[in-house]
This record gives structure tokens, sequence and C-alpha cells, in this order.
């Protein structure tokens, strides 16, 4: 997919990864990006930042992905490329609370569901469409100390693959972005954030490069760090 003249929203774009991806997005020539986000401050600040549209919604919840899809193709005609970006990590372990568990399924892979089933019927009827959904290299391989976040992060990439096979002959393209540690709040603090920056902590500028390039070549897999391809093979060892 080429990015220049497309419509496309970025959930979770009010910092990190999603953020970075608006710029990178506009620098390359998108029509219009809607930035959405649950923090109506910092999604405002990255749209007066970058000159794009700035909703709030809370991806967790089915209404607020509807609403957002059903505004944005109002306003924009139709929504070209949707990047299911947000995401949370909580959840360290297999005795951790039931509501860290629950929360970190209905953000990490509901939305990514509920962005489907408001979409993909739009885009089939208007000959195809694409999506990106940030997963994490967590979703190929694990995270120690986060369980959740390794196990949602695979239920992820396993819809992900489920959309990609069931509609690509109705034109629905899908790309899985799955890095290692990126420099966000994300990683800011956590332990669980050393064992995956053993290959060094990334740039959220470098990894948007990485996700145009793969948009661009139409990957499954978006890989910005080269060596989880290895990682992945060594699973099979």
């Amino acid at each position: 997919m080429e990015i220049k003249g497309k419509n496309i929203v970025v959930t979770g774009a009010g910092s990190g990864i999603g953020r970075a991806l608006v710029k990178k997005f506009i620098d390359e020539g998108a029509a219009q990006i809607i930035a959405a986000d649950i923090n109506a401050a910092n999604v405002q600040q990255t749209a007066d930042d970058y000159g794009c549209i700035a909703k709030t919604a809370n991806v967790a919840e089915e209404g607020d992905v509807a609403r957002l899809i059903e505004e944005t193709e109002s306003e924009t005609g139709a929504i070209d490329l949707f990047c299911s970006n947000a995401g949370i990590g909580m959840g360290p372990s297999e005795q951790s609370p039931n509501e860290e568990w629950q929360m970190s399924w209905d953000v990490n892979v509901m939305s990514h569901v509920y962005a489907a089933r408001h979409l993909v019927p739009r885009m089939i009827a208007r000959g195809g469409g694409y999506f990106m959904n940030t997963a994490s290299a967590a979703g190929l391989l694990n995270q120690i100390g986060g369980a959740s976040y390794g196990v949602t992060k695979h239920a992820a990439v396993g819809f992900g693959e489920w959309l990609a096979l069931t509609y690509a002959h109705q034109g629905i393209k899908v790309s899985m972005l799955c890095p290692q540690a990126v420099r966000t709040a994300m990683t800011s603090d956590a332990e669980a954030s050393k064992v995956a920056a053993i290959d060094g902590m990334m740039e959220p500028e470098t990894l948007a490069d990485s996700v145009v390039e793969g948009l661009a070549a139409e990957s499954f897999l978006i890989l910005p760090h080269g060596e989880v391809a290895q990682y992945m093979r060594n699973k099979t060892r």
C-alpha cells in the first residue's frame, strides 16, 4: 500500500508508536489522518503538532470503536487504512487479578475484532481495504514477566491471520506490526522491558519507517527488529 492520498485512522495516537505513525504518514502524503486516543489532551496535542483530526475513543468499548469508524467514514468518505495500534501492558503472571487479564484482552485483542466487525463490510462493499494491527514480538515469541501481555498479543496475531485468510479474496489486506522494545511510556520502567530490549531500544520514529516499508511490501508480519525472524525459527528446533 502506498500511503500518499490515503485516509488513515491511528488509535493510540496520543503518544509513542501511534504518534510517530501519524507524523510519518503525514510526511508520506496521506490525505487525511484521524488520530484517536483515550487521552483527550494527548491526542489533541498530536493533532495540534501535525495538523490532523483528533478524536477521543476507548478501544476497549465496542461502541467507541463503532462511533470512531462511523464518524470518520462520514467525514472522509472512506477509511483506506485502519491502524489498530492502542495497547496495554499489565498482568505479569497467572496470579494477576482477573480484571487485569480482562482489560488486556479487551484492549489488545477485542479492539482489533471491533474494528474489523464494523469496517470489513464497508471495505468489502467498495472493493477492499487495509488493517495494520500493532501486536508485538511477544505475540510471536512471548514475554517474561508479562503473562497477559504475551498471551493476548499471541491472540492478536492469530486474529490478524484469520482476518487475512478469510477476506483476502474480497480485497482485505492485513499487516501485523511485531516489534521488540520501543522507547515509549510503556517501556520506560517496566522490568519486562529489560528482556524485550536485549537487542536495543528502538525509537518510535525508526519503527514508523519500518511500518511504511512493510505496508509498501504488503507484508503480513512487519518486523522492525530483524532478529525476531530468527528467534521464531529457533522455536521449531
